[in-house]
């Protein structure tokens, strides 16, 4: 049914990397989530009103505040598909993060509110009246919402959205909260136990913990995190298919919301190839991943020795040798000087970050152990660097 939905209400629904696209289905999604949470809202007061139940009337405060989230999904989306301008250079794209975190806000600010009303109702419980039409409303709730859950899922994967990804998980906790909502209900009229306040509370801490890690989902994109692995390996597969590249490393992405990044790289080429054709390579490169991943890139060559066997020997010896540290670490950049005395061996050193050792230990091992080899022939000259993927 989601399929159809969108199909007939997104105009070129399959055109996701598109931003005007991802805009349509962000307000598409919004405008379902109003309409369905106004008419949960209105329901639920109503069985609320009928059973004088806290829970019930906690749950239709909470459809309320889902209401008020998707108007903020829908200003989000419209407001990061605005074009780029003067002081936003790389567009609004972030913007769709900040509301997927308000959104987060919202629902551990609704899990907070609902957590004061039940442990108020513990302390001080009244009756809970029954009424069957209050118990098939929240069935229809449940129903309702475990449809949305799916609907908003399947939105946010299709074009990777952090805040729908939250909508959707707001949808499941409400889920959770009507079901224990209605399971109180049942238990209190069958057993006549008065448990409508322990349910509340529970369904708050439910609530809560999923509002917090929606919100961690939208944070780490704004404060930097790594690039997906798959992306990262299809930018090496998309550069090294190009045969005159030998080699890349020192990848960075930068993130400015779905579908803007910037990326920066540093290609391997031969030392004694022609560059005016190597300089054309990289720019048929740049343009494919512009084109491939709607991302500025930018690539910096680096000549290395390709047809100098001692060279080719020893940068294999020393890549073998830092392995030997943690198979974690890797080397780039490798070139030899050789002088009257010694010979130096010049390259960087790629560690992950909180590394077990530091940047000065892991240099002086490596010195250590290239000191070492043939009499002292060899010296390391070693930039350790941080990886970023």
């Amino acid at each position: 049914m989601t399929n159809f939905l969108v199909h007939r209400f997104v105009k070129d629904w399959d055109q996701t990397t598109d931003p005007a696209v991802r805009r349509r289905y962000g307000v598409f999604s919004g405008c379902v989530g109003i309409f369905l949470n106004i008419c949960l809202c209105a329901a639920k007061f109503l069985a609320g009103f009928l059973t004088s139940s806290i829970a019930i009337m906690a749950d239709a405060f909470n459809n309320l505040s889902d209401a008020g989230s998707s108007i903020v999904t829908i200003v989000g989306f419209k407001m990061a598909g605005q074009k780029p301008d003067s002081d936003h250079p790389f567009g609004h794209g972030r913007t769709e993060y900040l509301a997927g975190l308000v959104v987060s806000m919202a629902v551990i600010l609704a899990g907070f509110e609902l957590g004061k009303a039940s442990v108020e109702k513990i302390f001080s419980p009244t009756p809970v009246g029954f009424s069957a039409l209050s118990c098939a409303i929240l069935a229809c709730s449940i129903a309702v919402k475990l449809w949305m859950f799916f609907f908003n899922r399947s939105l946010g994967r299709q074009i990777s959205s952090a805040a729908l990804q939250a909508t959707a998980a707001d949808s499941l906790s409400d889920v959770t909260a009507t079901s224990a909502v209605l399971i109180g209900t049942l238990i209190g009229h069958y057993a006549n136990l008065q448990i409508d306040g322990w349910m509340g509370a529970a369904v708050a801490l439910f609530i809560i913990y999923s509002g917090i890690g929606a919100a961690r989902d939208t944070l780490n994109p704004l404060l930097g995190q790594k690039p997906d692995p798959e992306l990262v390996k299809n930018i090496a597969d998309t550069v090294l298919a190009h045969k005159e590249i030998v080699g890349i490393h020192d990848l960075i992405v930068h993130d400015y919301g779905p579908g803007r990044c910037m990326m920066s790289l540093h290609a391997e080429v031969p030392c004694d190839a022609d560059i005016m054709h190597m300089h054309d390579v990289i720019d048929d490169i740049e343009r494919e991943l512009q084109a491939r991943y709607c991302a500025a890139a930018v690539i910096h060559m680096d000549p290395i020795a390709t047809d100098d066997e001692l060279t080719l020997t020893k940068r294999a010896e020393i890549a073998a040798l830092v392995k030997l540290i943690d198979p974690s670490v890797s080397i780039h950049d490798f070139r030899m000087t050789a002088g009257p005395g010694h010979t130096n061996l010049i390259f960087d050193v790629v560690v992950p970050h909180n590394f077990r050792l530091s940047d000065e230990q892991v240099a002086q091992a490596i010195h250590d152990a290239v000191a070492a080899m043939e009499g002292g022939k060899y010296y390391a000259v070693v930039q350790v660097d941080k990886a970023f993927t």
